[in-house]
């Protein structure tokens, strides 16, 4: 789809005081916020760009709608002036690179997160010359072929992989799958992060491959660790943390992953930087278990488990989870160790997690004082009126038996 400037938009008008939200800088428009008995969304073409109106008809932002969608529009321009087109998403990439060459620099890191880059649905992480998008909303994904126009613009990459099987696709019907749209699918994506080189597998991998939101955080625990210390890394992926642990001075590390594949590019990205590590696999609920009865105690405990709230409705039921899991881990914790316990679920309010991590220490028997806080890195930067886009939440605390 090529949006045309010059082609009068449809337009979309909001009910009286749900213009709020939108003046405020959100950039969702909910289904039922919609003046259906003006506007029916019914006569709104899947994809389309419409011009979204308060009930006075005054202009409020560009849209793309999708129709069938709960989150039936998102904001891509609040200046009238500027529809949606090829110019302003170049003009977006260009921004967002802009931000991470000033803010991360070299070329590995998120370069386009969503709404927070004034892309909604739209995901580019950059591996050096390897771009690896996802695509969550029926709207991007019909502009996908100007995106690449745009990227190959503003990068030239020499591989661009659309690595569109998440399940935030599901959400708009869309269909999961791999596409190449330029050069051969690479079986791995190469990160370099602090002088550290990793691998890490494409097809097969978590996400995009790699965890970019999780870089200033790895970099802080690089400054709280002593030498000789004992790490333990729970649902290590790769070894992100692990190495970068056992890089700065780590004695030993232990990865826990229930993927075997994971565990082996976890060695492999160990012998890639000089170091070794030792495995384990299985559910770590379990493998916590077994390790306290082995009599097994570490010095570092990485807890960075996938999220357990994927829906509001799992409140509940994974607040108890991330309270046992820090539980299992916090028995195996040495006297003055160092706990780094992370949630990426975004239902899990910042303020929850203090509170189920001093509930896990009193189940094990310990004290827990918090001693820094972190969250997603420069390259994941949180736009302020959407708590939407701040999902990341590491806390690092003090062990004390």
């Amino acid at each position: 789809m090529t949006d045309s400037p010059g082609t009068e938009l449809p337009q979309l008008v909001l009910k009286r005081h749900e213009d709020k939200r939108i003046r405020a800088g959100h950039a969702w428009v909910f289904s039922n916020e919609i003046d259906t008995a003006v506007t029916p969304l019914t006569g709104v073409a899947p994809g389309a760009a419409v011009r979204l109106l308060d009930h006075r008809r005054h202009f409020l932002a560009h849209v793309l709608v999708n129709p069938h969608a709960l989150i039936c529009g998102r904001v891509v321009s609040n200046v009238e002036q500027e529809p949606f087109g090829p110019a302003l998403l170049l003009q977006r990439l260009r921004r967002a690179l802009a931000l991470r060459e000033r803010y991360i620099g070299g070329c590995h890191y998120r370069l386009v997160y969503g709404e927070s880059d004034g892309l909604p649905g739209l995901v580019v992480d950059r591996y050096g010359d390897v771009l690896v998008g996802q695509i969550a909303t029926l709207a991007m994904e019909q502009r996908r072929e100007m995106i690449e126009v745009a990227l190959r613009d503003l990068l030239g990459p020499g591989v661009l992989v659309w690595k569109n099987d998440g399940g935030a696709r599901d959400l708009e019907s869309l269909p999961l799958g791999i596409q190449v749209a330029g050069g051969d699918l690479p079986p791995a994506v190469t990160i370099l992060e602090a002088g550290l080189r990793f691998v890490a597998p494409l097809a097969d991998g978590q996400k995009t491959g790699w965890f970019y939101d999780q870089t200033a955080n790895r970099a802080q625990l690089r400054q709280f660790l002593k030498p000789g210390q004992r790490v333990l890394d729970v649902c290590s992926y790769v070894g992100g943390w692990a190495v970068s642990a056992l890089a700065s001075g780590a004695a030993s590390a232990l990865c826990v992953d229930s993927s075997q594949s994971a565990l082996d590019a976890a060695v492999a990205n160990a012998a890639l930087n000089g170091v070794a590590i030792e495995t384990r696999r299985g559910d770590a609920f379990d493998v916590l278990e077994a390790l306290h009865a082995e009599g097994r105690q570490f010095d570092v405990l990485i807890v960075d488990p996938p999220a357990f709230i994927k829906r509001r409705k799992d409140l509940p039921k994974g607040e108890a989870a991330y309270r046992k899991l820090n539980q299992l881990a916090l028995r195996l914790a040495s006297d003055e160790a160092l706990l780094v316990s992370c949630s990426c679920s975004w239902h899990l309010p910042v303020e929850s997690l203090p509170t189920l991590l001093q509930a896990a220490a009193s189940h094990a028997g310990c004290e827990l004082r918090l001693i820094a806080q972190g969250g997603q890195s420069a390259d994941h930067p949180v736009h302020p009126a959407m708590p939407e886009t701040r999902y990341l939440k590491a806390l690092f605390g003090r062990v004390c038996r």
